[in-house]
């Protein structure tokens, strides 16, 4: 019996929210995802201090640190952002930014989920230019929209809608596709 490696895949929320629609479909991704994937959700975003490259030195601040290696430790990202004023969130970009000057991002696969049922798209296009900037492979075949009521959107509720199931589970089998052909 041959077994097949497990791919690490990291999750990021791009909300901050105690309830978020982003995070649910994160950890509904978790339940659903294929025995070859582990996908670890990143819970430190709101302990990042303000990005400043003053700040980028050894040591670096603690939360930052955990952060890339989190990212160095992944063969790939899973990131659900929502959109704030047609944008990124502050607090996201602040966490990318942060990202920048280390040696553990450029060239990591990075899929993106869309939770907006609402047809946003200003903050997944404004992220695709912002990680390809940063020297990411955008995964566009394995990126796609699960749309999600909003606010309020828990994990259980997710994987009890056959659709919302089957369109998160199709999302997993792609990126699993992607990561064993690289």
């Amino acid at each position: 019996m041959t077994v097949l490696p497990r791919r690490r895949v990291l999750c990021l929320s791009g909300s901050l929210r105690r309830v978020s629609a982003n995070t649910a479909v994160l950890e509904a991704a978790r339940v659903l995802a294929p025995p070859s994937l582990e996908l670890v959700l990143h819970d430190g975003l709101a302990a990042l201090p303000w990005f400043n490259p003053d700040d980028e030195r050894d040591p670096l601040p603690a939360p930052v640190a955990a952060l890339r290696e989190a990212v160095g430790t992944c063969d790939a990202l899973l990131i659900a952002c929502p959109e704030y004023a047609h944008g990124v969130p502050g607090a996201f970009k602040n966490a990318l930014d942060w990202l920048v000057g280390g040696l553990e991002f450029p060239g990591k696969p990075v899929a993106l989920i869309n939770a907006s049922g609402r047809g946003s798209h200003h903050a997944q296009d404004a992220l695709v230019e912002i990680l390809r900037t940063m020297s990411a492979t955008v995964l566009d075949d394995v990126s796609g929209t699960v749309p999600l009521p909003g606010v309020g959107c828990e994990p259980a509720w997710i994987l009890g809608q056959p659709a919302l199931r089957e369109a998160l589970s199709a999302l997993l089998a792609r990126l699993d596709r992607a990561l064993a052909q690289a």
